[in-house]
């Protein structure tokens, strides 16, 4: 089946003489065995509500259907999708590469947290590609990889990174959360594990928290779920259901979204404020080359470069824009743009360019509506005094 058909048939109730056409909501607890021999073989299966119940697995076979794995479990956010993917392969005295263009929370869990029981963090350049296997050692369990980068938007080499944990006994866990599933697949690629902020494009709607970790063999598998059973991760059946619905969707929206964002961001790159526009599909942008050969599309998420402006015209512009709201996470049916700092956000490599960065979802709302905002918002900007 082709992904807009995974999208609709996987998760769907079992058909029986009357059944609903989606998986109901499933809330419990406790689940009741009538017999002995019922009970035991509850254990393979659905035996507690923290482990998930009928909605869980409908979502979980989704989302595994979509990346083409073995299994997917669900986690509480995006975030504890990724620290809890990191946590079922290390353990004290072992050492992980993480991109430098990491989303900031997960820099900080592996610099602050893992440290404290002697796992060491080493990060690399995310445009490193096969240049990765000098920095293998004996003890580096895992690559830690996210394709684009957060705020810089730099496409890395999967394969070559792939092949490199390979050949050094390493898992490679890849954060697939821009091509929201359907633009890039970790796993034919070569990635052990991938994990999603299911927050964002699972969802579409901003109105739920939810992750996703999906692994491609059992050995993996087996691994994440012993990590999360263990912190007690839990999703709650409402927003497993939410999420679940955002997914008969999801192609059709990320087709809109790759539109608008690669309208808006033509448009921006022809504007005399903007110093670079750090796209994916745009030759220019860092990896693009490596986007072309690996991806089928591009998401809404990209980042610009604004020529130096002081801080009151920065100002002028967010306090200008009536369509694009200024608020965190993205993904969801609305536009978005917000003020980043990429400078930051890193140690192996520099952010030298000087302008205001701006990180930029475009939503599906109409692209006259939204060029007129941004148009509005540059001609505040350059009214401003600075």
């Amino acid at each position: 089946m082709k992904d807009g058909t995974k999208l609709i048939a996987a998760g769907r109730p079992k058909r029986r003489p009357s059944h609903p056409v989606n998986t109901p909501v499933e809330r419990a607890s406790t689940y009741l065995f009538p017999t002995y021999d019922d009970y035991i073989e509850g254990g393979r299966n659905i035996v507690y509500g923290r482990l998930g119940g009928a909605t869980h697995r409908a979502l979980e076979e989704s989302i595994t259907a979509l990346e083409g794995g073995f299994e997917t479990r669900l986690a509480p956010s995006g975030l504890q999708a990724v620290t809890a993917a990191l946590l079922a392969f290390v353990r004290a005295g072992d050492r992980i590469l993480v991109t430098d263009s990491a989303y900031d929370p997960t820099r900080k869990f592996c610099r602050n947290f893992l440290a404290r029981f002697g796992v060491d963090t080493a990060f690399y350049d995310p445009l490193i590609g096969a240049d990765i296997a000098a920095l293998m050692t004996p003890n580096t369990k895992v690559i830690f990889a996210e394709s684009p980068g957060s705020l810089t938007f730099e496409v890395q080499d999967v394969p070559a990174l792939a092949k490199a944990a390979r050949q050094g006994g390493a898992k490679l866990i890849v954060d697939n959360t821009w091509s929201g599933g359907v633009f890039f697949k970790p796993l034919a690629h070569g990635a052990d594990v991938v994990v999603h902020a299911g927050t964002k494009y699972f969802s579409g709607h901003s109105d739920c928290l939810i992750g996703s970790i999906t692994s491609a063999d059992e050995q993996a598998a087996k691994a994440v779920f012993e990590a999360l059973l263990q912190i007690g991760a839990n999703v709650s059946a409402d927003d497993a259901y939410l999420t679940l619905r955002g997914m008969r969707t999801l192609g059709l929206r990320l087709n809109a979204h790759q539109e608008n964002g690669l309208a808006l961001a033509k448009w921006l790159a022809r504007r005399t404020e903007v110093e670079a526009v750090l796209h994916p599909a745009f030759k220019a942008s860092p990896g693009h080359l490596t986007w072309k050969r690996d991806f089928t599309g591009a998401s809404g998420l990209f980042g610009v470069v604004l020529k130096p402006r002081a801080k009151p015209a920065t100002k002028a512009f967010f306090n200008a824009l009536h369509h694009f709201g200024m608020g965190f996470s993205w993904g969801g049916f609305e536009s978005l743009c917000i003020h980043v700092h990429p400078e930051k956000n890193r140690s192996a490599t520099k952010w030298a360019k000087e302008g205001p960065v701006l990180r930029i979802h475009a939503g599906l709302e109409d692209i006259g509506d939204l060029i007129a905002d941004m148009e509005r918002a540059f001609a505040a900007m350059n009214a401003a005094k600075g």
